[in-house]
């Protein structure tokens, strides 16, 4: 599950802040219970438990069934991930663009693979030949089993004007087919035929609807990712503010017209888990790949 500090997260922070419910969620991580069951291990009565209950699912944290007159309960998040806001003065000018999804110019993929737009499939998936679809360009979600996916970044420095950093972020999560919440993926970024790092995603997740994802997505298919922020300075390379690489902002070749962006799982890769890249109307971010270039003017001499 992954939350934001905005009032559409309330209901998951008031769910976990109470002792009871948390002894609820252990006791589900274990294996699903029935209402008397659960009752009796946290010793309240069944119409106590089932508020706790109704607050828990009302958060999305677990989902029950009826099975006969008896209500099972079910958990469905693993793994809760709080986003708090990003904020950095940066004291420089900036280009600032975003990268639709779809725009990628160079591939290699391996199914499971596919394209989705807003109203359905882009093509046919599990099949690399459509990732060519001149549709594809219309793409919010994209997904691999391993391979790599191409953005071609255009740098827009002029002469005399110096780089001092860059920060792009995107939203990713792995690729299972259908989804699976607990499937790790070694998930390694590029720039510039840098390798900046290699972050490790925990999942592909579907345990509650992606925000933005269109209707037409089923329910049991990669839902949303984790939106990663990649800052590239003159002290290395950083991810959501924690170091990522060496990588310093001198190592990028600022002379060049372009830069390509590489995401990508080798074969190789202790966790070769997939990708999945998630756009514009997809996913829990409303956004493609957005790209930032921090400049300053140079000191022209006399």
């Amino acid at each position: 599950m992954d939350l934001s500090l905005t009032n559409n997260s309330l209901p998951a922070f008031s769910a976990l802040d109470n002792p009871v419910r948390l002894e609820i969620i252990n006791l589900l991580s274990k294996s699903k219970m029935n209402v008397k069951e659960i009752a009796t291990a946290v010793g309240l009565s069944s119409t106590i438990t089932i508020m706790h209950l109704n607050k828990l699912e009302a958060a999305h944290i677990i989902r029950t069934e009826k099975h006969g007159n008896q209500r099972i309960s079910i958990l469905t998040v693993d793994n809760i991930t709080i986003h708090f806001p990003q904020q950095l003065y940066v004291p420089y000018e900036k280009y600032e663009f975003n990268i639709p999804i779809g725009q990628y110019t160079h591939y290699q993929v391996a199914p499971t693979c596919g394209l989705a737009g807003q109203t359905g499939f882009i093509g046919k998936v599990d099949n690399p030949k459509y990732f060519m679809n001149p549709e594809r360009t219309d793409a919010g979600m994209l997904w691999f089993s391993n391979g790599f996916v191409e953005y071609t970044v255009p740098n827009y420095l002029a002469p005399d004007q110096q780089i001092k950093m860059i920060e792009f972020n995107v939203e990713l999560s792995s690729e299972f087919p259908f989804s699976n919440n607990n499937w790790l993926s070694d998930i390694t970024l590029s720039l510039a035929g840098k390798t900046l790092g290699t972050w490790t995603s925990p999942g592909d997740f579907s345990d509650v609807r992606g925000k933005f994802t269109p209707e037409w997505v089923y329910s049991d298919m990669n839902q949303y990712g984790l939106l990663k922020t990649i800052r590239i300075s003159e002290y290395g390379t950083f991810i959501d503010g924690h170091h990522f690489s060496d990588v310093t902002i001198s190592d990028i070749d600022a002379k060049r017209d372009n830069w390509t962006l590489r995401f990508s799982v080798p074969k190789t890769a202790e966790h070769c888990g997939g990708c999945t890249i998630f756009g514009k109307h997809f996913g829990n971010y409303n956004q493609d790949i957005s790209f930032r270039t921090y400049y300053q003017e140079k000191i022209k001499s006399d």
